[in-house]
Parts: structure tokens; C-alpha cells; sequence
């Protein structure tokens, strides 16, 4: 069975741990330290049910309301992992109009999501609850997490998932011909 290869974009608010998330689940490990990113790819190559996923994410600059939806980041994209901070309600708020511009980019074609609440380690400082996150991704119909990105299983455990709604996706609608435009 040939690899198949899979376009992830992680997205969301600055220091809510894209980039925590995303070296995690390709190294297994936590960058404790904060730098900001303009942008990161990383590859991966997984197996999934005996069939093999060449995954490329891309680790993007925090986004905010204000920030367009940059084009890059839907051209060629399988899927979204949207992260927010459980302890930031202002990320909360961002993923919801990156969400939004996503629809918006997409029309009615289903997009496989994950909504990932991060920072669970930080219990103490929660702001947004668990049913909060939970009853977005349902509005969304999308797969809803909470994780701490110092777990390697858990963002091991986003990735599987966003690659099960791919190909429960890809199913459904099966492979789509490109767009050309004349």
C-alpha cells in the first residue's frame, strides 16, 4: 500500500503551543521555552490501520482577528488542528474567527477539524471549561481535545484523530478534482 501524504496546518492565538504541540508529537519531546514563530514545517511519516501518512505540518504564526486568513494555509491542506489556552480567553475567541474564516475559504465543503484545548497542565488557571470547548466543536462538528502539549500521547492522540475525520472525510467525498480555472 503506497504512502499517502496528508497537509496539517496548526493554527491559532500567540503562546497557546502550536509549536509545543507540533514538536511533540514529531520528537516526543517539550520545548519549554517560548519563541515566536513565523512559521515551521515539520514531517513526520505515521501508520494508522496497516496504511502508511507522509504528514507534513505546518506550525504557523499566532493568528489573531485582525490577521487575514492567509491563502498558504488552505491551499492543499487535509486538515486543521485549531489550538487555544484553556487559561486565555482571547484564544478561545481567535479560533472561533479562524474557524469562521476557514467556512468562509472553503464553502460548504467539510473540513476535518480538531479543536484542541491546551495547557491542561495549568489547571489551576483555567478560564475557559472543558463543556465551553466542547459545545464549539459541536457547533462545528468538530473532533474536541484537551490536552498538555508536555504529554507526548496526547498530541500523538490529536493527530490520529484528525487523521481518522480525513479518511472518514475522503470516503465520503473521495478524491475531489482539482479546480481549474480558464
Amino acid at each position: 500500500m503506497s504512502c499517502k501524504q496528508r497537509k496539517i496546518a496548526v493554527m491559532g492565538y500567540r503562546s497557546v503551543g502550536k509549536s509545543s504541540l507540533s514538536i511533540q508529537f514529531v520528537d516526543g519531546q517539550f520545548v519549554d521555552s517560548y519563541d515566536p514563530t513565523i512559521e515551521n514545517t515539520f514531517t513526520k511519516t505515521v501508520r494508522i490501520n496497516s496504511q502508511d501518512y507522509e504528514l507534513t505540518l505546518v506550525d504557523t504564526a499566532g493568528q489573531d482577528e485582525l490577521t487575514l486568513f492567509p491563502s498558504q494555509y488552505s491551499i492543499d491542506v487535509h486538515g486543521y488542528v485549531l489550538v487555544y489556552s484553556i487559561t486565555d480567553i482571547r484564544s478561545f475567541e481567535v479560533v472561533g474567527t479562524i474557524f469562521h474564516k476557514l467556512q468562509d475559504l472553503n464553502g460548504k465543503i467539510q473540513v476535518p477539524v480538531v479543536l484542541v484545548g491546551n495547557k491542561t497542565d495549568l489547571h489551576m488557571e483555567r478560564i475557559i471549561s472543558y463543556e465551553e470547548g466542547k459545545k464549539l466543536a459541536e457547533d462545528w462538528n468538530a473532533i474536541f481535545l484537551e490536552t498538555s502539549a508536555k504529554q507526548t500521547a496526547s498530541a500523538s492522540e490529536i493527530f490520529h484523530m484528525l487523521l481518522m475525520e480525513m479518511e472518514k472525510i475522503d470516503g465520503i467525498l473521495g478524491d475531489r478534482p482539482n479546480c481549474i480555472i480558464s
